[in-house]
């Protein structure tokens, strides 16, 4: 592994098109949750210039059975969604809460899909789909996250609460961030760009208001980057192509699942391919890659290792999972072989095994909590309540001893 070296990550906030997407389409998953917590879910959301068009399957009882919408469903729906984006705050003529068009194509779930992973007989639960999954942690910030992701997310947060509360009235819901840290023995200890790129009411764009804007910006990343990240020599590219008054689904048509590395860990640690918004518990592209993440941040925040990346994969209609690989990148006080009979021993103790069910039921997924997580990453958030429970570290002790 190289010890000195510059990397950079990006992330998108909740006005970004693709992120006004996926938090529909993970505002219909928790929806049908909250009536069914089996309910069965597949929600793929586009939006553009005053458009919201749904589609996918679902399986929901007592609002999608036998082929026939219950009574007041579909109004349900389609509520959901306009206030979904009245909650990001979106009311601009080329993209309103209130005015645009709304399509909705969701139809029953396939039969067989459903026949794959519904458990029957002495058939447990199967897998949604094949597939990879990938889980990472690392000690670069105390989330232990990679920090270049999470100083991305946690600017655009700054301007979004910020946004919201009235402190900044001048910006609009879309924005975008990147941010590049120098690492030395592979710690990060500088930022060398950081490049923000923010909606904007009219007008900010030139004078002393497109001044005050950019002025705001750099204190605000300032304020999130660690002290001293922020030098002479750091380079800032605030709205670097100017105006930027349209944006949103006015600006670019926005699709769930497009933004799978800025949900994940940034590009510092592999994707298995899958996205996560507008799916239910039972896909594991969603609930394994959530697992993978506890398991990770759990071996880190155990001192196992100061990096760890778990891959593990799966077969449609099949409970358990055809393989788990752990790689601690050379940081690890354990082999990696010992660590994977650990952390297999661990979660089946703790969480019922790997399988679909396991990990559903061992981290209660099956509830409406997912609309939270569809802006500003699935990982390195706080886990309150029912709200992200795979950031726990409540299986660092556990780990200890089973290595012991």
């Amino acid at each position: 592994m190289r010890s000195d070296y510059v990397f950079t990550s990006e992330s998108v906030s909740e006005g970004h098109p693709d992120k006004v997407s996926d938090q529909i389409s993970d505002a219909i998953v928790d929806l049908f949750l909250a009536k069914d917590p089996e309910a069965r879910v597949a929600c793929e959301t586009l939006t553009t210039t005053q458009l919201v068009v749904l589609a996918g399957e679902i399986r929901c009882k007592g609002v999608y059975e036998n082929g026939a919408w219950a009574p007041g469903a579909l109004e349900e729906i389609e509520q959901t969604v306009r206030n979904t984006v009245k909650t990001i705050g979106y009311a601009q003529d080329g993209f309103h809460w209130e005015t645009f068009e709304f399509i909705n194509r969701l139809h029953g779930q396939s039969a067989h899909i459903a026949q794959g992973v519904d458990a029957a007989g002495n058939k447990d639960e199967g897998a949604g789909d094949q597939g990879i999954m990938f889980g990472f942690a690392c000690d670069e910030t105390p989330d232990l996250m990679p920090a270049t992701l999470d100083y991305s997310h946690k600017i655009l947060q700054k301007l979004s609460t910020d946004r919201h509360s009235g402190a900044a009235p001048f910006l609009e819901p879309d924005a975008k961030s990147q941010v590049t840290l120098r690492f030395e023995n592979g710690v990060p200890v500088a930022a060398t760009a950081v490049v923000v790129s923010t909606q904007h009411q009219e007008g900010y764009d030139a004078g002393e208001k497109e001044a005050e804007l950019k002025a705001y910006v750099k204190q605000a990343v300032t304020e999130i980057l660690p002290e001293g990240f922020v030098t002479d020599d750091t380079k800032f590219h605030i709205n670097p192509t100017g105006s930027f008054v349209i944006g949103g689904p006015d600006g670019d048509a926005g699709l769930t699942g497009r933004k799978i590395i800025v949900d994940t860990y940034g590009g510092a640690a592999p994707h298995g391919g899958g996205a996560f918004s507008g799916k239910d518990p039972t896909k594991v592209d969603r609930s394994a890659a959530y697992v993978t993440r506890y398991l990770a941040k759990n071996v880190v925040a155990a001192g196992l290792a100061k990096r760890c990346t778990i891959q593990v994969s799966y077969a449609i209609g099949v409970s358990e999972p055809l393989s788990l690989y752990v790689d601690l990148h050379g940081t690890g006080t354990v082999s990696e072989e010992a660590l994977e009979a650990a952390l297999t021993k661990v979660a089946g103790e703790k969480l019922g095994g790997l399988t679909p069910r396991g990990i559903r039921v061992g981290l209660g997924l099956n509830k409406p909590i997912y609309a939270t997580t569809a802006a500003y990453g699935h990982f390195g958030r706080k886990p309150e309540g029912d709200l992200f429970p795979w950031e726990r570290t409540d299986l660092a002790d556990a780990l200890k001893a089973a290595l012991a």
